[in-house]
């Protein structure tokens, strides 16, 4: 039994001493006397437990009041020991292509909405969280995440379903989040989603992180939605990560913002003609500027494929540098009438992209807080921000040898692929920003007779809303 309340007690006492002079002013005998002052305290005690059980009444409605919140990070609905939550959240993403000129693969100056995500997430018993997300962007509905994540312990986290293979650094980066329009070259080689089982942790006050997972295996710059998210061969695919913050609790501030780690994966696996389980490379205006041959007679996956991506970035105050390295190994071969011819291509990318805030925001990995708001009755404008990159991507130059029956054809697909580009970014609040970038890319090779593919400029932007 919980004891009753100071406040119930002084109104027992109080309904008590009210009784009291009328009890006395009767002027019993002590018989009566007695009996009336045990009346008195049966009514007192009655009283005390009805005052007890409203107190633990009102306790009881407190402790099982669920919590609603809405900020700019979502809304929520949490049970009042917070450990039953449902999230609710959302990205929207409208981009728009303008070309300086003709695109080669007759792509034109369009609007379009690239990423229409309502995002679904939550925490069961305080362990478990989920997360289901579906994409509508681009004409076509996929699910982009749907996993469960065991939290035992900070540093022993499992993770089941369908979740982003631990390898590109900006892959890992939150589509929010990224600086530019298009992701990076080395985001190209390493694989997207994919469906399987991880585990991973923080050690050492969360200055080391590790991934591992066992995953169906998907290509170079894809998702597992490519195959329906059904594997295509029996062999499945290793990937490892580990990123450091050696700094992370060092004196020195300017010390703290440094990241390094790398990743990797392994599989093997068989391409059909249906499927060759190669992939093709673009440009940031999604241009096709690499690809293996097609048709009857196509390259195919056949054999070992290894990813090996060291990264790093650095954010300090209101400057920011992000930059990553990816290669590729990938088994292929190719069955024509002048018989079949086996190889090793391996193929590279790298980035490094700076930014920096005018307005003064810290830089960093995920998210950031903007100093004041666009309005224009506060006369503020919000933060803006400066972003810089220059990338590059080579494939293996034996995939151009032996001309008819080379694994990729020099009259349409280049030998190397060179971009710089420059941004503007405009965070209107913490949920909506615009985003302004030119970019420039030259090629060597990918057009008839051995030229060089024409230089492709382009003009990209983003109206982008994230909560």
């Amino acid at each position: 039994m919980q004891p009753v309340s100071s406040t119930s007690r002084f109104l027992a006492a109080a309904i008590a001493a009210a009784l009291l002079p009328a009890v006395v002013q009767a002027d019993p005998t002590s018989d009566e006397l007695l009996q009336k002052i045990e009346e008195l305290s049966q009514k007192v005690l009655v009283l005390e437990r009805k005052l007890e059980v409203q107190d633990e009444a009102a306790r009881t409605a407190v402790a099982s009041t669920p919590v609603v919140k809405a900020s700019p990070r979502g809304f929520s609905l949490a049970s009042a020991d917070n450990k039953n939550q449902l999230k609710l959240r959302g990205t929207v993403h409208i981009d728009g292509r303008f070309f300086e000129n003709e695109d080669p693969e007759g792509l034109k100056d369009s609007w379009q909405s690239t990423r229409v995500r309502p995002i679904v997430e939550g925490t069961l018993g305080g362990i478990y969280d989920f997360k289901i997300m579906p994409d509508f962007g681009q004409g076509r509905t996929v699910i982009q995440d749907a996993y469960v994540t065991a939290r035992f312990k900070p540093e022993f986290q499992v993770t089941a379903g369908k979740f982003k293979s631990p390898v590109g650094l900006e892959r890992l980066q939150s589509a929010n989040d990224i600086r530019m329009v298009a992701r990076g070259f080395p985001t190209q080689l390493a694989p997207n989603r994919d469906l399987g089982l991880q585990v991973a942790g923080g050690l050492w006050g969360d200055r080391l992180n590790y991934q591992v997972a066992y995953l169906n295996g998907s290509n170079d710059g894809g998702s597992s939605e490519t195959f329906a998210d059904v594997d295509l061969n029996d062999d499945k695919e290793y990937a490892a990560r580990v990123f450091a913050h050696p700094f992370g609790e060092s004196e020195s501030f300017a010390l703290r913002g440094l990241g390094v780690g790398i990743a990797g994966t392994y599989t093997s696996q068989t391409g059909t003609t249906a499927q060759p389980l190669l992939p093709v490379f673009r440009t940031p205006a999604q241009s096709t500027f690499f690809r293996y041959r097609t048709g009857t007679t196509p390259t195919l996956a056949d054999g070992e494929r290894t990813r090996l991506a060291p990264q790093l970035y650095y954010y300090v105050g209101r400057f920011g540098l992000l930059g990553e390295y990816t290669t590729v190994s990938q088994e292929v071969s190719r069955t024509t009438t002048a018989g079949r011819r086996d190889g090793t291509l391996d193929t590279s990318a790298w980035q490094v992209q700076a930014s920096w805030f005018l307005t003064g925001e810290e830089e960093s990995f995920r998210g950031f807080k903007p100093n004041n708001v666009f309005s224009l009755a506060d006369n503020t404008w919000g933060a803006f921000e400066l972003v810089a990159r220059y990338q590059e991507i080579d494939p293996d130059d034996d995939a151009f040898v032996g001309g008819a029956a080379s694994f990729a054809d020099p009259v349409n697909a280049a030998r190397e692929a060179t971009a710089y580009g420059v941004g503007l970014n405009w965070y209107l609040n913490e949920n909506l920003k615009w985003v302004l970038n030119y970019d420039h890319t030259s090629f060597d090779g990918g057009a008839p007779g051995g030229a060089d593919r024409e230089d492709e400029d382009v003009f990209l932007t983003r109206f982008a809303l994230g909560f």
